[in-house]
């Protein structure tokens, strides 16, 4: 199991009824804040939708979706959803939210593709959140503003858990650091964006990388991001490219940076066009979520996912996604992960 870090002298610091209440306390607590700190309205969302229509979040672009055939359809195709990046804009106009309120919701996911380790498994449970902006805060300020109240929220959250829970202590800096994926590219040449984020994450402690998914200086993306919901190809007011990023800290248990949080200003008309030819997806013009947004059918608005599990392990100090979700895991890491005190659910 190459992938799976081995962290040194680990021990679980909470038992598993611990473990489970503590999972249930944090969760409860945190979305009522983000809730609260963006005025966000709770829905219920689709654990599938139809494929076809364009709803589905295509990640970076080559995700299988899990497909199966609805009877009472004539076997149309129906994926389970891998976010809810879309959808949630449908709602917003659907709901007819107005600016400056939004919507939350439980996404629970099959990522079939997923390379399995600490961070990543077949499952993936998130809180998918979307607001309504106005053209005036499409900008770089505003998406700060944003990350700063997200911030907070998880701020609010560690205090809780440590003060609940003892045996915890907290480790996230007062403040988050921004840095534009340019910058990190120009600071250090020589390293993979991974690497990257591990070296910046390591000296400020919490960091948001702005600009994820159009080419870097060097020709090469610092991530991929799909064309058709973040908007990372229009030029900020800070003469930089992108208005999307992610939320990463410095994780002491595993030595390394970890991501908590992808999110971003979405397309507008203009946008999207640009960056379906950009990637070479004109043809998805004519979908019918496509055909919404360059009718001006829908909102302009700003949205991300929070991990749920990943949020739950940070703040409960585990070293495995899988000591806090029930999933399906390699029998040799099950075996792996015991001997190093870190049993999977």
């Amino acid at each position: 199991m190459s992938k799976l870090i081995k962290p040194t002298e680990y021990k679980a610091l909470l038992d598993t009824k611990q473990t489970e209440q503590g999972i249930k306390l944090i969760k409860e607590f945190f979305q009522q804040n983000l809730s609260t700190e963006l005025r966000l309205r709770r829905v219920t969302a689709p654990l599938f939708v139809l494929k076809g229509l364009g709803i589905n979040d295509d990640l970076n672009g080559v995700e299988r979706a899990v497909t199966f055939p609805v009877k009472d359809l004539n076997d149309a195709k129906a994926e389970v959803v891998h976010s809810l990046a879309k959808w949630k804009r449908l709602t917003l106009a659907e709901y007819e939210i107005e600016p400056g309120y939004g919507i939350y919701t439980d996404m629970n996911a099959i990522r079939a593709d997923e390379e399995l380790d600490n961070l990543h498994s077949l499952y993936v449970d998130q809180w998918d959140w979307e607001a309504v902006i106005t053209k005036e805060q499409r900008t770089v300020s505003y998406l700060k503003h944003i990350v700063e109240r997200i911030y907070a929220a998880i701020r609010r959250t560690e205090y809780l858990a440590c003060e609940t829970y003892q045996q915890l202590r907290p480790f996230l800096p007062e403040k988050i650091t921004f840095v534009h994926s340019e910058e990190l590219l120009a600071m250090y040449p020589d390293l993979t964006p991974k690497e990257r984020e591990d070296r910046i994450c390591r000296e400020y402690g919490a960091v948001f990388v702005i600009g994820i998914g159009g080419k870097l200086a060097d020709g090469k993306k610092h991530d991929g991001r799909a064309p058709d919901y973040d908007d990372w190809s229009t030029m900020a007011e800070d003469g930089r490219v992108g208005l999307n990023g992610d939320i990463l800290i410095w994780y002491p248990v595993l030595q390394r940076s970890f991501e908590l949080s992808s999110m971003g200003i979405r397309v507008d008309k203009e946008a999207l066009l640009r960056q379906l030819q950009i990637e070479g997806k004109e043809d998805r013009k004519e979908l019918y979520f496509h055909k919404k947004l360059l009718a001006d059918e829908l909102p302009l608005s700003i949205g991300g996912g929070i991990g749920q599990s990943r949020l739950c392990m940070v703040m409960l100090h585990k070293a495995h996604i899988g000591e806090i979700q029930a999933s399906i895991w390699p029998t040799e890491m099950r075996e792996e992960c015991r001997a190093l005190g870190m049993p999977l659910i």
